[in-house]
């Protein structure tokens, strides 16, 4: 009669899925396809040329930049109290915002997913999951990427 309660309703984690990936920092942006992805406070004005600057950043690492998501909080007024904090400790950006980039990508065919903020192992793990392609954040992308290019151009 009486049915236990699920603790949470996400969908159980497979065990044998985490093998087949390929760890995020090792992700190489040169010839790649990728979508940069802004999480940003309402408060930061300048949030268009952070984006730009990250685009022209992985353009000189032989990027090609095919998409743009931004989230920005705190612009409505309910979301002032919370700017700094992330919509999700999960995955940085609202479901409907990952849902957005996951389509993006899809579209595109986009290689990688890369964040201008840093992100943390957990939500690498799982925007990869939800996006279909490695999410990375641009410093790891940038440093791997340097790491790279210092061994090969010799």
């Amino acid at each position: 009669m009486h049915q236990p309660r699920r603790r949470d309703r996400r969908p159980a984690h497979r065990a044998g899925a985490a093998q087949h990936r390929v760890p995020a920092s090792v992700v190489e942006v040169e010839g790649a396809d990728v979508v940069i992805v802004g999480y940003f406070s309402g408060k930061q004005r300048d949030w268009a040329a952070l984006m730009d600057a990250a685009a022209r950043a992985l353009e000189e690492r032989g990027a090609r930049v095919v998409g743009r998501i931004v989230q920005r909080r705190g612009v409505s007024a309910g979301g002032v109290r919370k700017m700094a904090l992330p919509y999700s400790s999960r995955t940085l950006l609202t479901y409907g915002k990952v849902r957005e980039a996951a389509a993006l990508r899809e579209r595109t065919n986009a290689d990688a997913a890369v964040f201008v903020g840093d992100l943390t192992q957990r939500q690498r793990r799982v925007l990869t999951g939800m996006l279909g392609c490695p999410a990375v954040s641009l410093a790891d992308a940038l440093t791997s990427e340097a790491s790279g290019a210092s061994g090969a151009s010799g």
